[in-house]
């Protein structure tokens, strides 16, 4: 299986992205902002980082890169596709996902082990969790706070599509305590912290994030 990640000028964990496939036993298949060919991947993965130096807002300019006209209607079409923070910011900027990410509450940046409740086990990133498994990821931002109107938060509750969400302690003001939601399909998914930097024991907090790699490759696969 083939699992694409997107490179835009300002990427930080592209790289990071790569090796949390390839652990997983997928393919790692770099994919160019500049560039609509998506060359055939499976999947694909929008990693975290400051894509075009988070100007107007985060996402804000990257959702026009000509890979998000490909990866816009892939996803209308069912491709699997995980944004990681700044990529959950493009997400939203793309409409793929509703909602919009803001600034902590707090006003600063954060950097911790934050532990998440996984709350949907249907989605093709997260298939390989069991119902409320507490797992421990990074998280890692400014702007990463999750808001959006009452009646889409009501609608996110009752169709059961927040993915995780933060359990002892919130640590940018996100509503609900939301930390990653999907799409009606189950193919998309965004979250705010970072599963590739816990995939391995050794250089991780963790290894629980490995488990969005592998969900997806069994996902695929059947």
């Amino acid at each position: 299986m083939r699992i694409g990640v997107v490179t835009f000028p300002g990427s930080l964990d592209d790289v990071d992205a790569q090796r949390a496939a390839m652990l997983a036993g997928a393919e790692a298949v770099a994919l160019w902002h500049g560039d609509g060919d998506l060359r055939a991947v499976d999947a694909v993965v929008l990693p975290g980082g400051f894509s075009y130096g988070d100007y107007l807002r985060c996402g804000a300019i990257a959702r026009f890169a000509p890979v998000m006209e490909s990866i816009i209607a892939a996803a209308q079409g069912g491709l699997p596709v995980l944004g990681i923070c700044n990529g959950f910011q493009v997400l939203c900027e793309s409409h793929l996902l509703p909602g919009a990410l803001v600034r902590n509450d707090h006003q600063k940046f954060v950097c911790c082990d934050q532990l998440l409740r996984v709350e949907n086990t249907s989605t093709l990133w997260t298939s390989g969790y069991s119902p409320a498994e507490v797992v421990t990821l990074v998280i890692k931002n400014g702007e990463g706070g999750y808001v959006a109107d009452e009646p889409t938060l009501e609608r996110l509750e009752g169709e059961g599509r927040v993915v995780v969400r933060y359990v002892d302690g919130n640590p940018n003001g996100s509503l609900h305590d939301i930390a990653g939601i999907c799409n009606e399909r189950g193919n998309v998914v965004g979250l705010m912290p970072h599963p590739e930097h816990a995939v391995d024991p050794l250089t991780g907090p963790t290894a629980d994030g490995l488990g969005f790699f592998t969900s997806v490759l069994k996902a695929v696969a059947a």
